[in-house]
């Protein structure tokens, strides 16, 4: 080991494997994730040429390849806990995309939130066995976020009793789902349901795409790869055209919204059950985040620790880049970042799958709120994580731009998460719905719960005239509870200023749509500064949980860093 680098360690104030239990959730946790890591990294299978001198043809080639053996190890080593295949998963393709993606992480979740229990027969258990390997055909060449825009028609046939599927348009060709291209079988569509002529919206359907045995496109179906991206190599990103293709009435998933055998619509609880899949994946995409900023931090940093150049003082020996204050305050504050989304990025995990189980239950009371969180999140901690990857990059000088640093294919792989499963800006104007809603209901004297509870002081919160003499309150920076509070004000103080100048446009424009657009500046504020809030706040609370006080002392000081950097 560089001996710089053993300095640095052996100068801890505290035990690295008390810190990476905290990180896994328990000492068993870590245990069992270096025992799946060894069972990898000791197997030839999984040893391949460096992919930064491959094609992108090439590429794909190596990942089904990996994925197969991937398979093929996972049920040879008796591995189906979900979370110790997430482990597998990333330790075979070291954190990088691969042709399952989808598969494994919409089109299986999918079939569990929204299928019956006969359509969970016929379609999740060979799923699940890869005799049918599935994708997520939701977005489309000329709607992506915008669902309600989707053109893709499942129209009904009460005569046949099946679903005809159309692609109208070029627009309505589906666009971008990973595993399209090449790998799947089938796919589960977003369609516009109509019966008895009448639209229902958008609703999910199995749609076989290609012949089993032989791979080749059904009958009515065009698919293909979209070609060269800017990373994601490794995935098929590909597109789906469909002409009058026919479906079983059962293919529709059913479990909440039904079209009976006449062709009579029965709609769901809630038509955000819908959109299950999304929510799940955006809780996922956080974590994501949190993964991708510890990886480029920890190489930026430990980079600055062995790397020496220029001199503090004339004649001295070459410092490490570490030792200059303008390389800390490039980096502490994203290590900060990387441990605040990490424990986001486990509570948002637990929170959903808490919420799930009481909508098993037929308890939707939550939903809302894990809805407008889980889209926020996903939009403030990706933009964040784009950003500070970035810089990671570039407080390495000339060598992190080289692939051998590994941060560039960090870079290419974790900036689409800005933009697919909902673009950004997007999400956070439908958390920003979420707010003023809950504005409106505080002003018109109800209460709120969740997150979003400081709107109930708003009216004791506004800051009362005082005489020139007094002393203004002065935030303690060395208190949690004090710059926890300090975020709070904020978020509600923007969310204030928000909902004023939308009804203001509303009054002086006349039109709803058109007073939205023109205060969506203020309104993604808002939910920048409410989800900001949020991090801080389940950031402070997690050290509140941690026993050994060295840890506690150490990730205190990373806290209050994260809070006063801002």
């Amino acid at each position: 080991m560089n001996p710089d680098l053993r300095r640095e360690r052996d100068s801890a104030s505290f035990n690295p494997e008390l810190l990476t239990h905290v990180l896994d959730g328990s000492p068993e946790n870590t245990r069992r994730r270096r025992e799946i890591e060894n069972l990898i990294l000791n197997d030839p299978d999984f040893q391949h040429e460096d992919l930064n001198f491959l094609s992108r043809s090439q590429r794909y080639e190596v990942a089904v390849q990996k994925s197969a053996n991937m398979v093929k190890k996972m049920r040879e080593f008796g591995i189906a806990d979900p979370g110790e295949i997430m482990w597998f998963k990333n330790f075979v393709h070291r954190g990088r995309p691969e042709p399952l993606d989808l598969h494994l992480g919409m089109f299986l979740p999918t079939l569990l939130q929204q299928a019956t229990e006969e359509q969970q027969e016929r379609f999740f258990m060979p799923a699940w066995n890869l005799e049918i390997i599935g994708t997520y055909a939701q977005t489309e060449m000329g709607h992506g976020t915008h669902l309600r825009g989707l053109e893709t028609t499942a129209t009904y046939d009460p005569e046949t009793q099946e679903f005809i599927l159309n692609s109208p348009t070029v627009t309505s060709i589906k666009w971008w789902p990973g595993g399209l291209g090449k790998t799947s079988n089938h796919a589960i569509v977003l369609a516009q349901l109509i019966t008895k002529g009448k639209c229902y919206g958008l609703h999910a359907f199995i749609a076989p795409i290609r012949e089993m045995g032989t791979h080749k496109p059904l009958p009515g179906i065009t698919v293909g790869d979209i070609g060269p991206k800017f990373g994601y190599d490794e995935i098929d990103n590909g597109y789906l055209k469909m002409d009058n293709y026919r479906i079983p009435r059962e293919n529709m998933l059913m479990k909440y919204a039904q079209v009976r055998p006449d062709g009579t619509y029965v709609k769901p609880p809630s038509n955000k059950l819908t959109y299950g899949t999304m929510v799940f994946v955006r809780s996922v995409l956080v974590g994501e985040a949190a993964r991708a900023l510890s990886k480029a931090c920890t190489i930026a940093i430990r980079y600055s620790a062995v790397r020496h150049q220029s001199e503090i003082k004339p004649g001295e020996p070459e410092p490490q880049i570490l030792d200059f204050q303008t390389q800390q305050y490039k980096l502490f504050p994203v290590l900060a970042t990387a441990y605040a989304f990490q424990f986001v990025g486990a509570y948002m995990k637990e929170t959903y799958h808490r919420i799930n189980e009481g909508i098993g239950q037929g308890d939707l009371s939550e939903l809302p709120e894990l809805h407008a969180l889980t889209a926020g999140l996903k939009a403030f901690t990706s933009w964040t994580a784009n950003t500070a990857i970035e810089a990671c990059r570039m407080a390495c000088g000339g060598h992190g731009y080289s692939h051998c640093s590994g941060l560039p294919n960090i870079y290419v792989t974790f900036t689409p998460l800005c933009t697919f499963e909902g673009e950004n800006t997007v999400m956070m104007l439908q958390t920003a719905r979420f707010l003023m809603k809950n504005y409106d209901q505080v002003h018109s004297g109800k209460l709120v719960c969740g997150m979003v509870s400081y709107l109930n002081d708003l009216s004791s919160q506004r800051i009362q005239p005082q005489q020139v003499a007094v002393w203004p309150t002065v935030v303690d920076i060395n208190s949690l509870d004090s710059l926890t509070e300090a975020y709070k004000l904020r978020a509600a103080r923007l969310v204030e200023i928000a909902a004023k100048n939308l009804q203001s446009e509303v009054i002086h424009r006349k039109s709803k749509e058109v007073a939205w657009n023109l205060t969506s500046v203020d309104l993604v504020q808002a939910s920048e500064a409410h989800c900001h809030y949020v991090v801080v706040k389940l950031f402070s609370e997690k050290l509140l949980k941690i026993e050994d006080k060295s840890i506690q002392a150490v990730l205190r000081n990373l806290c209050l860093l994260y809070c006063l950097y801002g």
